[in-house]
Parts: C-alpha cells; structure tokens; sequence
C-alpha cells in the first residue's frame, strides 16, 4: 500500500458560495458552435494580467467559463456572473456570436471541435484519446465554504442522497450530435467515462480519502488531487466542497435557484451536524442508480429515497425539501432564488423545454438553439 497523500484542507468561512458557468459560444446565423474563446480571451484580458479574473477558458475553444468571487449569498454570485456576461457580450456581439448554456449543444460535432493550446489539456487528451475528445459537454459547478474538514464527508455523502433532485432539476441534454438520445441528461453519462470522474468514494474519514489520492499518485493515475474529477468532491485549496452535478443551465434565474437549492442544503446538513444528529446517507448502490433514473427519466424519474428503499416521484421530493429548506433560505438571504426552483417545477427542466421547441418546429434542432441563446438573454425560463 502507498503512503498516504496528504490532503490539508484550506480555512474557509462557513457558508460562503462561489459558481463556475461554462458558456458555449454560438454562430448567430448557423447555431453551431465558434472556436473563437482565444479571440474572445484576448479581448477581454485586462492589459498587464494574464487572464480576466472571472472569464476563463476552457478545454474546448468553443466554450469559456465565468467564475464569481467569493461570495456571502447567491445574489452576490449573480451579481459577478451579470457583470461578466455583460463584459462577455461587449466582445461576442461584435463577433455575431451567442451565448448559450446546456449540458450539450444539440447539433455540434465532436469531431469539428478544438482542444484549447494548453498543457493540461493536451495531456487529459492524450491519455483519455477518444473519450477525452467526446467531452463536448457543459456544467454548473457551485463551491460552498465549510469551515470544519470533519465536517465535509459527511456532508458530502449525505448530498449523495438528493444527487437525483439536483441532476433531474438541471438535465439539459436531451440531444447528442444531432440525435435523440431518450435520455433528459446525456451529459452525466458522458462524464463519467473519464477516469476518476462520477460519483464519490463514500469514506468513512479524510484519512481514508488522503490514502486514496496516495494510491492514485503512486500508481501514476493522478499527479495532484484536482484531477479528481467527481460529482461533487471536496476542494481542499479553497476550503470548500464543490457540488458538480448539474448540467449547463440555461438561464441566470435556473442557475440562481439551483445555486440557493445546494447552499440551503449544505447549510441544512452542516446544521444537523452541529446539533449532534446524523446525517442521512444510501448504499452506493442506490446512489448509482438514482443517478441512472434521474439521467434517463429526468422530471419523471421514481427515485430512491433513504437505505431502506422508499421511492417517490423526484418532484414530490422537491417539493417536500423546499418546505424543509425555507428557514434555512431566510436565514441565508436566498428565499426568492429557492423559489425559483418552483419556476423550474412549472415550466419544466430544459430538456423538457427543449424537446418542446423541437417537436413544435417539426424536429428542427436550429429552434433548440434558438431557444437556448433567447433564455440566456431573457436570464429565464421561456
């Protein structure tokens, strides 16, 4: 057995939230995507810095990456993200060029795509080859500040448990290349082909977990421990545990809702923890499976509740845990983005809205797009 790696755990204040919106640059005129993010970098870095401090680029020259600041409240997220897509649109209006947010883009090619000119990147696809180049997909990522290391594998097991709530919420990529993939969230599939993606280790403590990352090392599959790429893992540089479940969301009102939906229930089991109570958790099993359903069946899935097996409707469980979670959205100033998770329960996840739009313009996958680039300018559901 390796040593094990160590693993410190940055201070974090509790609470604090931060999001990672990867963006797809879109042709206006054709809907398909532009490889134009070193363009559009170039443009936007302010003169003497190496890189915008909130707009990032990606693996891919189709997409860039806005990251906010840390944050007290998910308003205060929303506010750097509003900031960023207004400095964004500066540069990619001129261009003829859209944004647009989805876990895939409905139509693109893998196989036109560029891989963005840095070592990193050359690596992951040198070793992954054509998995690695399959990886035309976007997310959401949202960091949470937690302020006690004993605290963060419990939490992050206990989120194992409302992993289908959050995915069947954000599943937004019904299409793949062109086709009908049956499935509301292709992209969480797509993922995990990659080595140490999917879903977490459940271990029982971080010693454990610095054992894990001292195996990988040792046998070469990783250098250090961000190239563990799990659905949500902790990130011991910032001191916080980084959720990374949901699709590409297509509209800042769904990114708000589902932002304060991860923040009231981080705060939710780090409270239960303060009060000495244990917090829920699942057999893998049921996590995988949920994660499964939840892919497929989105909004309609029959998820798995609790180890002893219950299963109900994903929306009813919403539903239920938004009752659950509003003291805890008042407490942390985010009551009326929470809310907002009832527009996405009203209106529908955006692969629902995108088959819509589909099948209303006799299967044109244009119209996706269309609707996709008019939500992300409308900052909501249409």
């Amino acid at each position: 057995m390796a040593q094990p790696f160590p693993v410190p755990f940055a201070t974090s204040r509790r609470g604090t939230i931060g999001i990672e919106w990867e963006l797809a640059l879109v042709d206006a005129d054709s809907g398909d995507l532009r490889q134009c993010a070193a363009t559009v970098l170039d443009e936007l870095r302010p003169p003497g810095q190496s890189e915008h401090p909130m707009i990032k680029q990606e693996l891919l020259l189709n997409t860039v990456e806005i990251v906010t600041g840390v944050n007290e409240t998910v308003a205060g997220a929303a506010r750097d993200i509003e900031r960023a897509v207004g400095e964004l649109r500066t540069v990619t209006d001129q261009l003829r060029v859209e944004l647009m947010c989805a876990g895939t883009h409905p139509f693109a090619r893998w196989t036109d795509q560029k891989v963005t000119d840095k070592q990193r990147y050359t690596t992951l696809i040198d070793r992954t080859q054509w998995w690695g180049r399959q990886m035309l997909i976007f997310g959401v990522h949202v960091h949470v500040g937690i302020e006690d290391q004993r605290k963060v594998l419990p939490i992050m097991r206990a989120l194992l448990t409302v992993f289908a709530h959050l995915q069947s919420l954000s599943a937004s990529s019904p299409f793949w290349g062109g086709d009908t993939t049956g499935y509301a969230s292709n992209r969480a599939l797509m993922f995990q082909q990659l080595p140490t993606a999917g879903l977490p280790y459940q271990f029982a403590d971080w010693g454990e977990l610095e054992q894990y990352v001292g195996d990988l090392v040792h046998t070469g599959v990783i250098e250090e421990f961000n190239e563990v790429r799990w659905d949500i893992r902790p990130s011991p540089g910032l001191g916080t545990l980084e959720v990374r479940i949901c699709d590409g969301t297509p509209s800042l009102l769904e990114l708000r809702a589902l932002a304060a939906l991860i923040h009231c229930l981080v705060e939710h089991f780090s409270s239960e923890l303060d009060a000495g109570r244990e917090l829920p958790t699942m057999p893998p099993w049921f996590v995988t499976e949920n994660k499964w359903r939840s892919a497929r069946y989105g909004m309609d899935a029959i998820i798995i509740l609790d180890r002893e097996g219950n299963e109900e409707l994903v929306t009813d469980s919403v539903t239920a845990w938004l009752r659950t979670l509003e003291p805890v959205a008042e407490r942390l100033g985010c009551l009326e983005d929470l809310d907002g998770v009832r527009t996405i329960l009203r209106m529908g996840a955006s692969y629902q809205r995108q088959r819509a739009a589909a099948r209303r313009n006799g299967g044109s996958l244009t119209a996706v797009v269309d609707l996709l680039t008019r939500e992300m300018r409308a900052d909501r559901p249409l």
